[in-house]
């Protein structure tokens, strides 16, 4: 019986640099696939992505980045292993876009220009504003969500923004109101109250602005073409039209991400997860999540073959 498998893909955070390296210098998709994005939004995405540069932790250029390494792993394995069908995909903030285009719902090079501009009208919505991020650690969602809902009440602009895993919540606002209460979460009983270096508040109401271009967009990219449903960050259930990507991910930007809610509501009903891109980030979030969820990872050459002999052979 063939295994039931959630294909999931990382967020920002993941970048960097080198990234794809061992898939570039071994591949001749991979080397068409940089060659395509490239030409696509005029971005030199081996210079991007293989030197040393400061674009690379531009929303801008981090969100192409990571797509078009992303898909060269899901690209590679599916050549490798065909006959792997997803029961679904599953995507943390970006990543949502990179489950959109392996589900067959966006074309690659239209998804490489659209999360392209996503992370520009993000960077827009928040230029004239000091925003910002902040990962709340070692206090429980009810008592990040109070400390939000009370700050709220004075006037400051704090929301929760990514439910990673219990313990882990990650705020997202004005940084001087993220400032303000690092103390504040700590006398509720956060071990820690770490300011990001992210220059955007993702997932918050700071990035309206940026919803109408963005679905501008979406409607004339996504079609209704999915292998699989897809799990919606915003509301933890399963989606497998246009209608329903177009509303979900114009909401996405100021909505939480649920991904510790996602992953608890399929956990039972996958055999594996198989994650796509650099590193392991969701793998490890998944083994704190859902322990009893295998989780797999395709990153280079060396990680796509031994997932083939576990999945395929």
């Amino acid at each position: 019986m063939s295994k039931k498998i959630a294909m999931i893909f990382s967020g920002q955070g993941s970048q960097a640099v080198g990234m794809g390296q061992d898939f570039y210098d071994n591949s001749e998709l991979a080397r068409e696939m940089f060659e395509k994005a490239s030409e696509r939004i005029g971005v030199d995405f081996k210079a991007l992505i293989f030197e040393d540069n400061e674009q690379l932790a531009q929303t801008a250029f981090t969100q192409p980045a990571i797509l078009l390494v992303q898909m060269i792993a899901y690209r590679l394995f599916k050549e490798a292993c065909p006959q792997s069908k997803a029961t679904l995909f599953l995507g943390h903030s970006l990543g949502e876009f990179s489950a959109l285009c392996a589900s067959g719902a966006i074309d690659f090079e239209d998804a490489i220009e659209l999360v392209h501009k996503r992370g520009s009208f993000m960077q827009s919505a928040c230029e004239s504003i000091e925003a910002g991020m902040m990962a709340i650690v070692g206090l429980d969602d009810v008592g990040v969500e109070k400390v939000c809902s009370d700050a709220q009440e004075q006037g400051k602009k704090v929301w929760p923004a990514n439910y990673n895993q219990d313990g882990q919540l990650v705020v997202a606002g004005m940084k001087s109101d993220l400032i303000s209460l690092e103390q504040t979460f700590k006398d509720a009983g956060a071990k820690r109250a770490l300011l990001l270096n992210m220059s955007v508040a993702s997932h918050c109401d700071l990035l309206a602005p940026a919803q109408a271009p963005l679905e501008e967009m979406m409607q004339l990219m996504i079609k209704n073409n999915f292998e699989a449903p897809i799990i919606s960050n915003v509301t933890t259930k399963p989606y497998s039209n246009k209608e329903d990507a177009v509303s979900l991910l114009k909401e996405q930007l100021i909505k939480p991400v649920k991904y510790k809610q996602s992953i608890e509501a399929i956990a039972s009903d996958v055999d594996l997860a198989i994650e796509f891109g650099n590193g392991t980030v969701l793998k490890g979030l998944n083994r704190r999540i859902a322990g009893n969820l295998s989780t797999l990872n395709v990153s280079d050459m060396a990680s796509l073959a031994k997932v083939v002999e576990e999945v395929c052979i």
